[in-house]
């Protein structure tokens, strides 16, 4: 049981640790009471996001706070219900997006969105999967000339801060990079270097393939189950209660059901997304993701068909969904592609894990030997899995980081 250890959550953060742990030598089982990938890692925009060097601030101009709080608005939304719940969290996500603040936290950001490229083709390349990575970037579009000369004076900063590569069109060059747009726009931002993945899952399981042909095993089991057994961790799966040395929390939005019977509740909040997809009308083709900034939703070619995913809508854990912004989105999606019908009848919901310092947690589990983290990654979870489960397999085996990792540390929330 010494060098044995168990991963708890399928989505592409834990996939990636099992596997990296793994290939160091370790009998791994990964535990998720569904399959690999059918968490928050199946209904993202698909993006690897080379260029998602600086994290979203919370808003501090009146002007947007005042749009959100209307609870109007396509990208946020929240449940009246839910506000006491998330009150704290939102509050520090808006003390550490003080620009001082912010700019520590955007620093470590980069630094692990910097490696996302290399660590997710280091898993891939050689393997089939590889045609799941598609090298077409994104793009943004704007709707006026002065929102658009903001974000490429941005995009100058992340290129010479961060390598960062994008190519600045004008409404003409939009129109032809895109032509079966429906509308106009002043221009838009298109990133050169992300990946877009064609079946988020499929990468996911990918991945998992990869895991078992390094010794891991997958079961269905229940997370929150976790137990001390001696020095170690027990787990209840379908094959019963399995025990190993170390315990590795990789949940998601779910992981302080686990933490804080551990004693470790940091304030993880989640911000539920939708999306759903449609076919579209005769030839009319979108070559790449596209997001729009006035209507505040991303249109994305997948293989099964146009995805269109929503914002942040902030709700209680267990609240049943209310696709209010996927139904406002919809018949203005209409108005930029020639969209047809839809491909399922419902669509599909999930929670993004976030902190409110714009970082995810990874490393030791304060008070709880054996016990790591790796969580919180907000929209950045299929960006950072590979970045993160090489950097904790680092820690766990004694390795010698090749990130710094203590601005990740679980223990800045004690």
């Amino acid at each position: 049981m010494a060098s044995s250890v168990l991963v708890l959550g399928a989505g592409m953060v834990g996939v990636s640790v099992a596997l990296h742990v793994a290939r160091r030598g370790r009998d791994v089982v990964l535990v998720d009471r569904q399959d690999p990938g059918e968490g928050a890692s199946f209904g993202n925009g698909g993006l690897i996001q080379r260029e998602a060097v600086f994290p979203h601030a919370f808003p501090r101009q009146v002007r947007e706070i005042l749009r959100i709080a209307g609870n109007r608005a396509i990208d946020a939304r929240y449940h009246w219900g839910a506000l006491p719940g998330v009150a704290s969290p939102l509050l520090q996500y808006w003390w550490h997006s003080e620009p001082e603040r912010y700019e520590a936290a955007a620093s470590a950001h980069a630094a692990l969105i910097e490696t996302c490229l290399d660590e997710h083709l280091a898993l891939v390349r050689g393997t089939s999967a590889m045609a799941l990575l598609r090298p077409i970037g994104w793009m943004r579009l704007y709707g006026d000339a002065a929102g658009l000369e903001a974000a490429l004076r941005q995009a100058e900063r992340a290129r010479a801060e961060h390598g960062v590569n994008f190519v600045a069109l004008d409404g003409q060059g939009l129109a032809a990079a895109e032509p079966h747009l429906m509308v106009g726009r002043a221009g838009a931002i298109h990133w050169t270097d992300p990946l877009s993945v064609s079946d988020p899952q499929a990468l996911v399981l990918a991945y998992a393939a990869r895991f078992a042909e390094a010794g891991g095993r997958f079961l269905h089991g229940d997370a929150t189950t976790l137990e001390r057994a001696g020095a170690g961790w027990r787990v209840q799966t379908v094959e019963g209660a399995v025990e190993a040395a170390e315990v590795v929390i990789a949940l998601g939005a779910a992981a302080t059901k686990v933490t804080r019977k551990l004693g470790y509740a940091p304030p993880l909040f989640g911000k539920r997304g939708y999306h759903r997809h449609f076919r579209l009308r005769g030839n009319a083709v979108l070559h790449r993701p596209i997001l729009d900034t006035p209507s505040g939703f991303l249109l994305a070619p997948m293989r099964a068909g146009i995805r269109l995913t929503t914002g942040a809508e902030f709700a209680a854990p267990d609240a049943p969904p209310t696709p209010v912004q996927l139904e406002q989105a919809e018949p203005i999606a209409r108005g930029l592609l020639p969209l047809a019908e839809r491909v399922e009848d419902t669509p599909w919901m999930g929670t993004r894990p976030c902190m409110p310092d714009m970082l995810p947690v990874i490393g030791a589990l304060p008070g709880q030997e054996g016990a790591w983290c790796a969580f919180g990654h907000a929209h950045q979870g299929l960006t950072l899995g590979p970045t993160t489960g090489r950097l904790l397999a680092e820690m766990m085996t004694g390795e010698a980081p090749f990130i710094p990792p203590e601005p990740y540390r679980a223990e800045r929330f004690l």
